[in-house]
């Protein structure tokens, strides 16, 4: 058996975001927000439906977002590439969608928790060994908790899950290990095809299930994915080979500008920006000028 990726859009999507999704995405979040506590008993997939199948891909933040049966939304995204200013665009999503949930006239009681997961494919937090790291609002000194904390980070920070199949003991493992290795498997491993969410999880992943016109939207993205890191991989080390701060960051700027002006006629100005690090407006400019 092979398994399409996880950690691409669409696969993400088809997996945990799509209308038969539903006991599979509550499991996930059970799991990796709740620690594997039966919590989220019931909940609605917003907007159901695949990325579409367009010539420029946009591949620089992959989400789903639910209603869960107490009320609180949650976010759930799924970042493979380690763009500039990523932690301020997790808060910002996550202060958005909190804001927007009111209409005219509504007045503050209405708002409801937002929990924003975000799954990611680099360390986000390299002074840190926690593979899930959980974020409130809390007083500096007495570390009290604010009261109304409607707002909860959440980040999964796959490089740093080490375990093994035979060291697979909880439900957070076994989802973990699902979204970090699945693409590699041939097989699905016994200790999680006993869980249903899981099995149904893998059935949907499997490339056998998939329509021609399915499978080479899939391929197309992950290249994409991985043409993506390994450029933006290079510049950074082109950057650092100057020896001094000011080359490497002028090897890296210069960098961004060229593999700017290779996304320039696949991507829109938000997602080249978001990739390269590269501000809109300098974008847009080098578009006028390309």
């Amino acid at each position: 058996m092979i398994f399409i990726n996880p950690k691409t859009d669409y696969a993400f999507k088809k997996i945990f975001g799509s209308s038969e999704s539903k006991d599979i995405l509550k499991s996930f979040l059970n799991a990796l927000i709740y620690e594997g506590k039966s919590i989220i008993e019931n909940l609605e997939i917003i907007d159901p439906n695949l990325p579409p199948r367009v010539q420029g891909l946009k591949d620089t933040y992959l989400d789903v977002k639910a209603f869960l049966n107490d009320n609180t939304i949650a976010i759930i995204e799924m970042q493979v590439l380690n763009v500039q200013s990523f932690g301020k665009r997790v808060l910002f999503n996550a202060a958005k969608t909190y804001a927007f949930q009111l209409q005219k006239g509504e007045g503050y009681r209405m708002l409801k928790p937002v929990i924003a997961l975000t799954i990611t494919d680099f360390e986000m937090f390299p002074n840190s060994d926690s593979v899930i790291s959980r974020f409130v609002y809390k007083e500096e000194t007495t570390n009290l908790t604010y009261t109304e904390n409607d707002i909860k980070l959440i980040f999964v920070e796959l490089p740093k899950f080490n375990r093994e199949i035979a060291q697979l003991e909880t439900l957070t493992d076994k989802w973990i290990y699902f979204m970090k290795y699945a693409r590699s498997l041939s097989e699905v491993p016994e200790i999680m095809d006993v869980i249903p969410e899981i099995h149904q999880a893998f059935t949907i992943a499997n490339q056998v299930n998939l329509t021609p016109e399915e499978l080479d939207d899939f391929e197309r993205r992950e290249m994409f994915i991985y043409d993506q890191q390994g450029a933006i991989s290079l510049g950074r080390e082109e950057g650092r080979e100057e020896g001094r701060e000011e080359g490497i960051q002028e090897g890296m700027r210069e960098k961004a500008i060229a593999i700017t002006r290779q996304l320039l006629p696949r991507l829109d100005d938000e997602a080249i920006s978001q990739i390269t690090g590269i501000s809109i407006e300098e974008v847009r400019s080098l578009r006028s000028t390309n």
